[in-house]
């Protein structure tokens, strides 16, 4: 139990990462059909137009595997010391956000991808900490 305040940084971080995902995933999940929609409209004048659907699960399956690796890196931290499933939800975090970026830059949404840079800061910084 003397872990979590070892790591409470750590800890903060991926519950921010937590919360960030699990709720994106379940807004997904919840309203699947207006995000489909908006998403199209969204990228109507890009190469992904055709593709929403199979990206939009992409990242839905990401968002929520990111969000289960966190809470385990969570527990595995507080209670054993050891950083490996955090490390790895925070590799993954950063990939997922490098794909939204990557989106946004497509449609020209560059108020949405400042937007992914705020995230993304948190997420690298989390990596350099679990990775020093």
């Amino acid at each position: 139990m003397m872990h979590f305040t070892h790591f409470i940084t750590e800890i903060f971080l991926l519950l921010f990462l937590l919360i960030t995902y699990l709720q994106s995933g379940m807004d997904k999940i919840l309203d699947w059909k207006g995000n489909v929609g908006w998403l199209k409209e969204h990228f109507a004048k890009t190469p992904f137009k055709n593709s929403v659907p199979l990206l939009l699960s992409i990242i839905l399956i990401t968002e929520m595997i990111a969000g289960a690796l966190c809470a385990i890196g969570i527990f595995q931290m507080g209670f054993s010391g050891s950083t490996t499933i955090a490390f790895y939800a925070a590799v993954l975090s950063c990939i997922i956000l490098l794909m939204l970026l990557f989106g946004q830059r497509m449609a020209k949404d560059y108020e949405g991808a400042k937007t992914i840079a705020v995230y993304f800061i948190p997420s690298v910084f989390l990596l350099y900490l679990l990775n020093t």
